[in-house]
């Protein structure tokens, strides 16, 4: 039985992915219009933005294909997020690692793949963006570079949406907490008080 690749700080690695609050969450225009760029430039019918969770790769945004995930196991990408460099396969059925997977024998027929991984701040791969075709093919050195610069932008993206969440949860403890919350500035003088600094204050 064929050895699956399992990165070396993979505890830390499913922690951080955890972090960022972003699986299982709602389809978002930002990552859709980049999947769909990826296939255009690319000129394949496929493109996913997938996150690599500890028994599934998990879909934020998928481009040509209906399903929302799929087991770990079948993942292509879990070996691109074993490096920090673009993953190319031209002939799925002519690779050892791949030509007996179910994604390849049967539906979605995976012949060419080519990924490049997610690489957050502290260095953990978390998924990649990826581009899937039907046959056999290779992207020119141009589109290798274009899907290089749309998985930064994804990873752009994902700390964006990161900080949006904890910008809304301080907000919502500011608003809600009973204790006496102010925002002061540097010359001493509050800038901002939450009610039930208001409510003491009268």
């Amino acid at each position: 039985m064929q050895q699956l690749p399992i990165p070396e700080n993979e505890e830390a690695r499913l922690k951080t992915l955890h972090n960022y609050q972003i699986l299982n969450s709602l389809a978002e225009d930002e990552f859709d219009r980049i999947t769909e760029l990826a296939s255009l430039i690319c000129g394949m019918p496929i493109s996913l933005v997938s996150l690599i969770d500890e028994k599934r790769q998990w879909f934020k945004s998928k481009f040509g294909l209906d399903i929302s995930e799929t087991d770990r196991k079948l993942a292509f990408c879990q070996y691109t997020i074993m490096g920090d460099c673009l993953l190319e396969v031209n002939d799925a059925t002519k690779d050892e690692r791949f030509k007996n997977n179910a994604l390849v024998t049967g539906e979605p027929d995976i012949r060419f793949y080519a990924g490049f991984p997610l690489i957050d701040p502290e260095g953990y791969a978390l998924g990649t963006v990826c581009v899937i075709d039907r046959k056999p093919n290779q992207l020119t050195g141009k589109q290798k570079r274009a899907l290089e610069l749309l998985a930064k932008e994804v990873m752009a993206l994902i700390l964006k949406r990161r900080q949006k969440e904890e910008l809304r949860s301080f907000e919502k403890l500011f608003r809600y907490s009973s204790d006496l919350i102010c925002i002061a500035g540097a010359d001493g003088f509050y800038k901002k008080v939450n009610p039930a600094f208001e409510k003491m204050l009268g």
